[in-house]
């Protein structure tokens, strides 16, 4: 072994003997530091060598850098939020472009009609910024209803007399804990503007406080409109359903819902539901900014005022929708007394809420859950290690039904049980309040005068039987009374004898457990890692549940799909549990197919075991009412973002207590049981008590783009800093450079009138500028895809077994091996498109079924898509459906130039592998090197077949437990990008004598502006581009570097300018023709993506000639014996053939009737015209564009004035036309 495999096992060995609460300290230490502004920690002089190893390690994690400094016992470790820079790569060679034949004659054709210099047609525009809202549609689902004093009275009498009929659920409903809260909800609710309920799960307030407040109202005789919100569109829908039946009627009629995609009821509906997203939305649409003596003042818009409750429900969950619009309301509320806000939850920091709207009265409920044991991981070891310790007996486990709540009546029943059985000894009452299976709560209540407790009592009056009972509860022997006296003392002072020597054994024996279960836990953790799962520990403890009882399923919370999978197949390789008859073993994921979820809700035949292997999506979302044990694992896959690094992380991390509580909880919602928790009680003491609101761990474009929208003149820092918990500046920060560079907001955060349009869109700002390019580009349909399945879900499901999920990977090929090109996002594309031919010949099942599809997420997809076609639509953008703007979506180049339009600035380039290197790695702009996820379909790609340097786009780069990866990517030509990038720099060639690098002409960077004004600059740059042969550097976002001739740099600027003038255009005049000029250049730009959007893009195996044989293939099938015969030696004569037995024969049937593929390029006609481009650039184009930055124009001006390139290319050109040998767009 060398040397530095010992150093790397010696290191890994030291990791695992921190100890608990050394971890525990640091983990804690470095989690505080990255949620305060602080860029530099550093750690106190006295760790050891191991505890520093730690912090480099969880470091290394965070993805923060750190380093130890000093010597001896000064030795300190610093902890940096920013990582280092990733080192430089050695230099490779730049990648020479080269426009093709038909493109040099499209940009001579363009240019000789619209030449740079020409001054008739304005070719920018300024750039609008947004001061204020134009007019909202008035949604009238929130208005309130039109109803006199007589028809509410017909109201509240048509209820009432369903009272007969309404019997039972009455009944029920009176049962619920918050039923004999109602007084006190509508008196609190009538005397204060906003109200906070914290209720226990189980109490009833979702459902009831709604109809309280609409009940009470009714019977003043007057009106209301109650909003709920609610997280979950799921959930809205549920909740308006049940009120809806407990009331006896339809939903639609006085109780409805809004949701993105669907609405039942209105106006006159009094009780409405939706999602938080959809209140927000309304918010920023109602308020409007007004100026008060100096101040800013939100107002809200007359229609807002007809709600007169607002209920946020599940205000613990923290989405980011929920903070920002809590931070409105509290602005608004001032302004409009008769407006209600109720906020609810089950686990809430009440007191942090209440003191951030003024102090609000609580009203808290409690709940209703039956009693569930804990154990914890010393509990568990010591349960395994003792093989005839049956724990469902035990007495070590910790507080049984530990939230039992005394109300002072019960107290008050206590102290008179207590006084009976010392002064009278009378024990039935004492008995009966403190039954056998009870909270350790009430063993050691202590009356409250004297301080006597039950063990106290009965221990001096020498009832020995029942102190045994009390011991083996929890009975806490140490407590004291008001005169200072234990039960010992108790016992002693009343010569009960037996009494002392229990107790006394009892307290030997629990000292003895104690000290037992810290050695199992200490030599345990030294071995094991306690942030992995133990595979094994969870399978000895499944074994021993079901060995010691005979019923009851046992549900399973793990961190993620690998975990789940590791657990299943060891379960089903045991002999214990691979018999079906004995156990049914189920996974349960958000990507698991339905089938397979609705599978948890099923009881087992008698005899068999259920075993629910789950995320924590079984912590709120479902109840299964089978459930008796809880095996909880303590971590969870949370998706988080690292502002300094500016990447996402889905890793592993320890819940907070308030999900340990639900899980818990999971165990007892239908009847008695147990939850062991797999961490120690330490562990579970350090937890925190919430999870991180989603504000402070997800980026946030969007929001900063609704603040905006809100109030154009505000700081976007600033109105965050309103928020429950705001999210660091660099989060912010890094939200606002990304709106800055695809054009939303200016250098001075203005908002634009792009962004205006973007902001209006129910999608990322990012996505809806792919979409506004897409129709100018003419390729809508596939963006649609794109757009809706990135704000939605994969439609890809996650079979279970094995040999399904190899299947699954092959299916999944397959529709990739039709994208051309090679791309994880198309994939999406191509399957939607052929999934939308199957379910239109009555096959969307069985192409679902057959390429591990959801058939659900197919569907939601095509109903958002109709949503956002609409938005489109109606903003003006273009008429009819989408075929009018979708004639390109079909041709790669232009397809991928889109997809370009959308993921930018996610920009990457492929690394050269070198042999120790064996998975495909990606350079970031940071420098930083990312590596391929396997699942992504570019992950084979092997050195043999890059040729120079790939460009790759992607969603996001994301931190997981084993580093960084890209999980979706597609690899684009250098086109697109010099078309849509935001800094475009042109420098001497590298080989070239004519001055520096540092000097040249830029597009898009202050800093580059500043060259540009020097003289010397200037004039290097006029030598640079004298000739339009000459060589030059282009560094785009200034590090991808490519080497053009000067004509063709110039061309490419000129079009840039055109690109975003157009864009800006028509996002200010969206029914407006383009101007000819832009209206030439935009085709001109389809056609050399068209041409050469996809130059230097690998090619797979399967090229797309190949693949039009296999379309052709499909042909054939349906053909006659003998024309088959002659087609099928034709296409062997061709080489083509072979690649086509991989195509299943039902895409080839789909494909038979309009293949997916074309021989010939859809965007180009043979005439050389574009199919929405008419010969007289007059006439109105069909493509519709939108916006973009014209801020280069002065630059493009500098360049052309000279004459110099574009003199010469008509000179050249000019000479060929001669020759007859260019094809003209004008007739």
């Amino acid at each position: 072994m060398t040397r530095s495999g010992r150093k790397k096992g010696k290191q890994g060995n030291a990791a695992a003997d921190v100890n608990e609460a050394s971890r525990i300290r640091i983990h804690q230490v470095l989690e505080d530091f990255r949620l305060r502004p602080d860029e530099v920690l550093t750690f106190e002089a006295g760790l050891n060598n191991i505890e520093r190893a730690e912090v480099h390690k969880l470091c290394r994690k965070m993805g923060m850098s750190s380093k130890s400094s000093g010597r001896g016992d000064q030795r300190r470790v610093s902890v940096f939020k920013k990582a280092k820079k990733a080192n430089a790569l050695k230099e490779e060679k730049t990648p020479c472009l080269t426009f093709s034949y038909e493109t040099k004659e499209i940009l001579y054709d363009l240019f000789s009609r619209f030449p740079p210099i020409d001054e008739e047609q304005p070719l920018t525009f300024n750039h609008a910024t947004v001061t204020g809202k134009g007019p909202n549609k008035k949604d009238s689902a929130f208005c309130r209803p039109s109803v006199d004093k007589v028809g509410i009275a017909k109201k509240v009498e048509s209820y009432a007399s369903k009272a007969q009929n309404l019997r039972q659920i009455m009944e029920n409903r009176n049962k619920l804990p918050i039923a004999s809260f109602k007084d006190t909800i509508t008196s609190a609710v009538a005397s204060h503007q906003v109200v906070l309920i914290s209720g226990e799960t189980g109490c009833g307030k979702t459902t009831q406080v709604p109809q309280m407040l609409l009940d009470y109202k009714w019977g003043m005789g007057e009106t209301c409109k109650i909003v709920c919100t609610q997280p979950r569109r799921i959930s809205a829908i549920s909740v308006a359903e049940r009120i809806a039946y407990e009331r006896g009627e339809n939903v639609g009629d006085n109780i409805g819902y809004k949701i993105r995609l669907e609405t039942k009821g209105g106006k006159n509906s009094s009780i409405m539901f939706c999602t938080n997203g959809i209140l927000l939305k309304l918010l920023v649409g109602s308020c409007a900014s007004r100026t008060n003596s100096g101040t800013e003042k939100l107002t809200l818009k007359r229609e807002f005022l007809q709600m007169t409750h607002i209920i946020v429900d599940e205000i613990h969950e923290r989405d980011r929708f929920s903070d920002i619009m809590l931070a409105i309301l509290r602005d608004v509320l001032i302004s409009y007394p008769n407006l209600r806000l109720i906020l609810m939850s089950a686990t809430i920091d009440a007191e942090r809420f209440s003191e951030y709207f003024g102090g609000c009265p609580v009203v808290r409920v409690p709940g209703f859950t039956y009693p569930v044991k804990s154990f914890y991981l010393e509990d568990v070891l010591s349960i395994l290690k003792s093989t005839e310790a049956n724990n469902f007996d035990s007495s070590s486990s910790s507080d049984v039904g530990k939230d039992f709540e005394l109300t002072e009546e019960y107290k008050a029943s206590l102290d008179e049980a207590i006084d009976l059985a010392w002064s009278s000894e009378e024990f039935e009452l004492l008995l009966e309040l403190v039954p056998s299976e009870t909270s350790s709560q009430l063993c050691n209540y202590q009356h409250s005068l004297t301080g006597v407790s039950p063990l106290m009592v009965l221990a001096g009056k020498g009832r020995v039987g029942d102190v045994c009972m009390l011991l083996s509860l929890g009975a806490d022997c140490h407590l004291r009374s008001k005169d200072g006296r234990t039960a010992i003392e108790w016992a002693e002072q009343e010569n009960q004898g037996e009494i002392v020597a229990i107790i006394k054994d009892h307290v030997k024996t629990s000292l003895s457990n104690s000290d037992e279960k810290e050695e199992l836990l200490e030599k345990y953790l030294a071995r094991v890692n306690s942030e992995h799962i133990d595979v094994i520990l969870i399978e000895r403890l499944l074994r021993k549940i079901c060995t010691d009882t005979n019923e009851g399923a046992i549900l399973v919370f793990l961190p993620g799909w690998e975990d789940i999978n590791k657990i299943r197949e060891r379960l089903l390789s045991s002999p214990f549990f691979r018999n079906s008859a004995k156990f049914t073993i189920i996974s349960l994921h958000s990507m698991v197919p339905s089938d397979e979820q609705k599978k948890v809700f099923r009881r087992p035949p008698p005899g068999s075991r259920k075993i629910i292997l789950s995320t924590n999506i079984a912590e709120t979302s479902v109840t299964i009412d089978d459930v008796i044990y809880v095996i909880d694992s303590g971590r969870m896959k949370e998706k988080n973002y690292d502002p300094y690094n500016n990447v996402s992380t889905l890793q592993s991390s320890w819940i907070s207590k308030a999900s340990a509580k639900q899980r818990e909880g999971r165990a007892g919602r239908c009847q008695p049981g147990i939850c062991y928790h797999l961490y120690s009680k330490s562990r579970a003491a350090s937890l925190s008590e919430f999870q991180v609101p989603e504000i402070k761990r997800m980026p946030i474009e969007e929001l900063c783009l609704q603040v905006k929208l809100l109030d154009p003149n505000s700081k976007i820092e600033d109105f965050l800093q309103k928020t429950l918990d705001p999210p660091v500046s660099e989060t912010i920060r890094n939200a606002v450079v990304v709106l800055q560079e695809i054009g939303a907001l200016t250098l001075d955060e203005k908002l634009t009138g792009l962004g205006a349009k973007l902001g209006s869109l129910p999608v990322h700002p990012s996505t809806g500028k792919m979409l506004l390019f897409a129709i100018l580009m003419n390729c809508l349909d596939p963006a649609l895809t794109l757009a809706c399945a990135s704000d939605y879900r994969d439609p890809f499901i996650l079979p279970i077994a094995p040999d399904e999920r190899k299947r699954a990977v092959d299916a999944k090929a397959e529709l990739a091996s039709l994208c051309s090109g090679r791309s994880d996002h198309l994939i999406v594309v191509v399957a939607f498109d052929f999934w939308r031919r199957a379910k239109a010949k009555g096959q969307g099942n069985k192409f679902c079924s057959q390429y591990y599809i959801s058939s659900r997420t197919m569907d939601m997809l095509s109903k958002l898509r109709q949503q956002l076609q609409n938005d489109l639509m109606n903003a003006g953008f273009f008429e009819g459906n989408t075929s009018s703007c979708s004639l390109n979506s079909q041709d790669p180049g232009i397809l991928h130039a889109v997809l370009l339009a959308g993921c930018y600035p996610m920009v990457g380039k492929f690394l050269t592998r070198s042999k120790n290197r064996k998975c495909p790695f990606v350079e970031t702009a940071s420098g930083a090197k990312v590596r391929l996820h396997p699942s992504s379909s570019n992950f084979k790609f092997s050195s043999n077949t890059l040729k120079g340097t790939p460009i790759v786009i992607c969603d996001e780069v994301t931190r997981g437990d084993n580093g960084m990866y890209v999980r979706n990517c597609t690899i684009v030509g250098p086109y697109p990008l010099l078309l849509l990038a935001t800094d475009m720099v042109v420098a001497p060639a590298k080989n070239s004598d004519e001055g520096s690098d540092e000097d040249g002409y830029a597009s898009g960077s202050n800093e580059d502006e500043m060259l540009m004004e020097s003289t010397s600059s200037g004039n290097q740059g006029e030598r640079i581009m004298s000739s339009p042969d000459n060589t030059v550097s282009v560094v785009v976002d200034r590090w991808l570097t490519f080497e053009l001739t000067a004509l063709d740099a110039a061309q490419i600027y000129c079009l840039r300018e055109r690109l975003h003038a157009a864009l800006l255009f028509k996002v200010e005049n969206p029914r407006k023709v383009l101007p000819p000029a832009l209206g030439a250049s935009v085709f001109a730009i389809a056609c050399i993506l068209s041409y050469d959007g996809l130059s230097g893009v690998p090619q797979p195996s399967k090229s797309v000639d190949s693949l039009t044989s296999m379309v052709k293939a499909a042909v054939i099938n349906n053909a006659t014996p003998g024309q088959q015969h002659q087609s099928q030696n034709s296409i062997n004569q061709k080489g083509k053939d072979p690649n086509h037995s991989n195509i299943s024969g039902l895409l080839r049937w789909l494909m038979n009737e309009n293949s997916y593929l074309h021989d010939d390029r859809p965007g180009i006609k043979s005439s050389g015209t574009h199919p929405n481009y008419s010969s007289n650039c007059n006439a109105e184009p069909v493509v519709v564009p939108v916006g973009g930055d014209p801020s280069q124009k002065s630059k493009m001006d500098h360049l052309a004035s000279s004459g110099n390139v574009f003199d010469a290319q008509r000179k050249r050109h000019s000479s060929k036309r001669k020759r007859g040998g260019v094809p003209q767009c004008q007739s």
